[in-house]
């Protein structure tokens, strides 16, 4: 069964797209068949992999304004192994949608298609409060949470909580917190510090995950239009995306070990 996760904070400028490209970048290279369905307008999902779509191509935004759109229509290749690009429509501002019902996206991603060629579906959801963001966490069965260790993007954290919280309790009952992931980690800076100990004695110790540190060849990378595992291979940044990578699998793996042994 293809596995959804959603990368969301409600704060911007949190490392979701940077987290979504080079997670999809380290899982592809792991045998992991993953779709990148980018779901913010700004389109940085797609950029992180050099996937720019022409104008008037299919994107991922048909889902919300063409009855019966098939997602495999705006899916692009790109150069790393194992990974796909559903890349955004820039111009989308949600007045052209026609299916504003919280299963359009779920519709398109459980399809017999998308389970066919993908194990894993990565989405890049928009940090506002809008029928996409609540369309991907309906769609997802767990959601990853980047978050700048400081006061403001810990307030998106807790914005996201309670989205989430009414999400899993009326729609997706299947719905789960993977983890919070800090970026940008500076773990000898007091206020990092504190604001993950801080997060961890709220949301728990047990989901805060090891974290990515600051390392400006993440924002190179990023202008270079490549996942950071292909421009500095030996960077801190390509370490510690491998580092999550194992960390998810284990979590993946642990939530598959019950299914596996349930009595037949």
């Amino acid at each position: 069964m293809t596995t959804i996760l959603a990368i969301s904070n409600r704060k911007g400028g949190s490392g979701k797209s940077t987290t979504s490209v080079n997670l999809a970048a380290e899982c592809g290279a792991r045998g992991r068949r993953t779709l990148l369905v980018d779901l913010d307008t700004q389109g940085h999902a797609g950029l992180g992999f050099g996937v720019v779509p022409e104008r008037d191509a299919p994107t991922a935004h048909h889902v919300f304004t063409s009855p019966d759109f098939d997602l495999q229509a705006a899916i692009r290749p790109t150069a790393c192994a194992g990974v796909s690009v559903a890349p955004a429509d820039q111009l989308f501002d949600g007045t052209t949608a026609l299916d504003r019902s919280v299963s359009a996206l779920q519709r398109c991603l459980r399809s017999p298609e998308i389970a066919a060629r993908f194990d894993l579906v990565i989405l890049d959801t928009p940090p506002s409060l809008d029928m996409i963001l609540v369309n991907a966490l309906a769609a997802a069965e767990g959601v990853l949470v980047p978050m700048i260790p400081h006061a403001l993007s810990a307030e998106g954290v807790r914005q996201l909580a309670r989205l989430f919280f009414r999400i899993a309790t009326t729609v997706n009952s299947g719905l789960k917190v993977v983890g919070l992931l800090p970026v940008m980690l500076n773990v000898h800076t007091n206020h990092h510090r504190e604001t993950m100990q801080d997060i961890a004695r709220e949301f728990g110790i047990e989901r805060v995950l090891t974290g990515i540190r600051t390392d400006i060849r993440l924002a190179e990378a990023f202008a270079a239009r490549k996942p950071v595992r292909d421009y500095a291979p030996l960077s801190r940044g390509t370490a510690d995306y491998g580092l999550l990578a194992d960390e998810l699998t284990a979590v993946w793996q642990a939530d598959a070990a019950p299914a596996a042994h349930a009595p037949s």
